[in-house]
């Protein structure tokens, strides 16, 4: 099988070699050294054992993938690297509903950037902070046309777990998007993050997590959500995703209003291109149905 290692500008060796996937044509792009063997490689991609993060590419579109194809972890269309392709992403936006201008953010799990991204280029009044475990992850930020850190943008490689707990940074906004092989990330349920991530939130500050899978293997981290938040929180599904949205509040006091809301979608539909409106009414409807507790009902 023919192969080759390419370096990147910071010096991360990009592997590449055809799809090893029945029906899925193109190249893949792997974070190994040139003396690796294109066959082995090609073989625990086929399996599922390989360990690392990998990305395939084709038809101009680069998805990042975890273990196997079942995971798709983030898609970037290469002639648009700023667009927001996957429409939970897009979803997870609509904190800008309720704050259209925050001056911090943190997104716990990076995948492919796309959220990082789009919100440095479209919030150029926010500082950014991106928090990712996996160092094969933020290797191929230069792949996903990643910014790299300035004053106002850096990606961090360490324990979302820890890094909450450590409760500097007093965001207005935090994006959780945190997954293992078994959906949501269970760790987070055996540590204090959802109680520390509260603390460390500004005071009127906003969580918004994606929530994918099984109702049983999310509905405890609803509960825990709805407990540390008292309850103030509001779901919204995605259904082209069949994702959920959880957004909960730190302010106690706050209160949607619905009404002023479509005026202020409309203009940011207008200023970044998703669509503002139609997370308005989900939100809205996601309130009156009681959504988010009914997800831990």
């Amino acid at each position: 099988m023919r192969s080759s290692a390419r370096p990147r500008a910071a010096g991360t060796p990009i592997y590449e070699l055809p799809s090893p996937f029945a029906g899925e044509p193109g190249k893949v792009l792997l974070i190994e050294p040139a003396w690796r063997d294109a066959d082995e490689l090609a073989e625990g991609l086929r399996c599922g054992d390989y360990s690392k993060p990998f990305v395939l590419e084709h038809d101009g579109l680069r998805s990042l993938y975890f273990g196997s194809l079942r995971f798709q972890q983030s898609a970037m269309r290469i002639d648009h690297p700023y667009a927001l392709d996957v429409a939970y992403t897009q979803g997870m936006m609509a904190f800008m509903l309720f704050n259209p201008r925050p001056r911090s953010l943190c997104l716990y799990g990076l995948g492919g950037g796309s959220l990082a991204k789009f919100c440095y280029r479209h919030l150029p009044g926010c500082d950014i902070t991106a928090v990712e475990l996996d160092e094969n992850v933020i290797a191929f930020r230069e792949l996903f046309d990643l910014p790299a850190d300035d004053a106002r943008f850096r990606i961090e490689c360490c324990d979302a777990i820890e890094h909450a707990a450590a409760a500097s940074l007093r965001p207005d906004v935090v994006l959780v998007d945190l997954f293992d092989a078994n959906g949501v990330a269970g760790a987070l349920l055996e540590s204090d993050f959802y109680r520390d991530l509260y603390r460390g939130l500004s005071g009127s500050g906003i969580m918004v997590m994606n929530l994918a899978g099984d109702k049983a293997d999310y509905a405890r981290h609803v509960a825990h959500i709805a407990e540390v938040f008292d309850e103030h929180m509001i779901a919204m599904s995605v259904r082209e995703d069949g994702n959920y949205l959880l957004f909960a509040f730190r302010n106690p006091a706050f209160a949607p209003r619905w009404k002023w809301m479509s005026t202020q979608a409309r203009e940011l539909a207008d200023r970044m291109g998703l669509d503002f409106p139609q997370f308005a009414q989900l939100l809205e409807r996601g309130q009156t149905l009681r959504l988010a507790q009914r997800m831990h009902a």
